[in-house]
């Protein structure tokens, strides 16, 4: 049977954001992962997946600012990275500037179906955070 080489996890930090892509979890260690949103392979993430993804970060990111939400897909190149990138792209970031900086740390990530969908994505500014080093208040700006 042929191994299949999967790139080593990377991080990602953006603002108070940091993300962990991976390939997928073996057995032992799933009982970390939070949530587990399966799409198709090679695709663009459905819209409640898309919800469900920015909710999660946008309750995570104001609990605990600068927290790592790690993000896992079969070979860690398509849909991990695409989420990653709609979280960066929700926080302020143009999406040419997302994906390239995920793709400075995990070459290859992102297919032309998937480039397609993030350019076309609209976003509405959901994890447009307040200053993280202002302790008194560790709200999210809506």
């Amino acid at each position: 049977m042929a191994r299949i080489n999967r790139p080593a996890p990377v991080e990602v930090c953006y603002k108070n954001m940091r993300f962990l892509i991976t390939h997928n979890p073996t057995n032992a260690t799933m009982n970390t992962f939070i949530e587990d949103w399966p799409f198709d392979d090679g695709a663009s993430p459905p819209s409640k997946v898309v919800d469900d993804w920015l909710n999660l970060l946008k309750a995570k990111f104001c609990e605990d600012p600068g927290c790592c939400v790690a993000v896992h897909c079969v070979a860690g190149l398509g849909r991990a990275p695409v989420l990653v990138a709609l979280a960066l792209i929700e926080s302020g970031m143009k999406y040419e500037d997302a994906i390239q900086f995920i793709r400075q740390k995990r070459r290859g990530a992102i297919n032309s179906k998937q480039l397609t969908y993030l350019e076309k994505y609209r976003p509405k500014q959901r994890l447009r955070f307040k200053d993280p080093h202002n302790h008194k208040n560790k709200c999210c700006i809506m």
